[in-house]
């Protein structure tokens, strides 16, 4: 099994349904288990920036399937949610990263871990504080908090709701 860090966001829709949604789907993988969901936050939208407000979280659990076996299940619930990619950064549905694989360097064609931009995007890095405080990135042996603390200084988040995505 292997600890695993999953971002969700949605500014399309009903977001927070769709966020529950995929967090659904999520827990319906196979041998998977463990689930940590961060709180709901509402964050502006980063790149393209004419677009609504995103609905982000952040899911760690643990996976015994491979890399891009859990990537292409990502990519499933992502279709089954009504994700259609029409534009990098546009607006969408349901968007779901995979962030890290333990501590696993994956650098192929189609698929990146850990996500080469989290580090830089305070709707990650925050509600991944939130269910991981005491992370170190695999790739630069930094903590986490750190990278929030570096690059993130500007980012506006904003939390939705006091209670957790999940409940």
């Amino acid at each position: 099994m292997v600890d695993v860090v999953i971002s969700l966001g949605s500014n399309l829709g009903d977001r927070q349904g769709l966020i529950h949604s995929a967090l659904h789907a999520l827990r319906g993988l196979p041998d998977s288990e463990g689930w940590k969901v961060s709180s709901l936050y509402e964050t502006a939208p980063v790149g393209k920036t004419d677009q609504p407000r995103f609905f982000n979280a952040v899911v760690g659990m643990r996976t015994g399937l491979a890399a891009r076996v859990l990537w292409k299940h990502l990519q499933r619930i992502e279709r089954e949610l009504g994700r259609v990619r029409t534009e990098r950064w546009g607006p969408r549905k349901i968007d779901l990263d995979l962030i890290l694989y333990g501590d696993q360097v994956i650098e192929e064609k189609d698929l990146v871990v850990p996500h080469p931009r989290y580090r830089e995007r305070a709707f990650v890095l925050i509600p991944l504080l939130e269910i991981a405080p005491e992370l170190t990135d695999p790739e630069s042996g930094k903590r986490v908090r750190e990278f929030l603390e570096d690059r993130c200084g500007g980012q506006k988040v904003a939390l939705y709701l006091p209670k957790k995505v999940d409940d």
